[in-house]
């Protein structure tokens, strides 16, 4: 899978748990939770739809790895 619709599907995932959120504006760069406003519950949650959906599991060991969008990406795309 491509990087853009890799990050088509991961925006759409983070969407569904922060609705408000304009993804035009995140910084691809920035600590998701501090930019999203996502507690640890919600981003396990975002975690969590990431291994459903797209079939890639992130151990909390690797939680530190995937704290920006595009470090997420680039694991995801990496790891299927």
């Amino acid at each position: 899978m491509h990087q853009e619709p890799l990050k088509e599907s991961v925006s759409q995932l983070i969407l569904n748990i922060a609705p408000e959120v304009d993804m035009n504006t995140l910084d691809p760069n920035d600590d998701m939770r501090d930019e999203l406003d996502l507690d640890s519950i919600d981003f396990v949650r975002l975690l969590t739809s990431i291994e459903q959906k797209l079939g890639v599991r992130i151990p909390e060991g690797d939680y530190a790895q995937v704290n920006t969008l595009q470090k997420m990406l680039d694991y995801i795309a990496q790891n299927r």
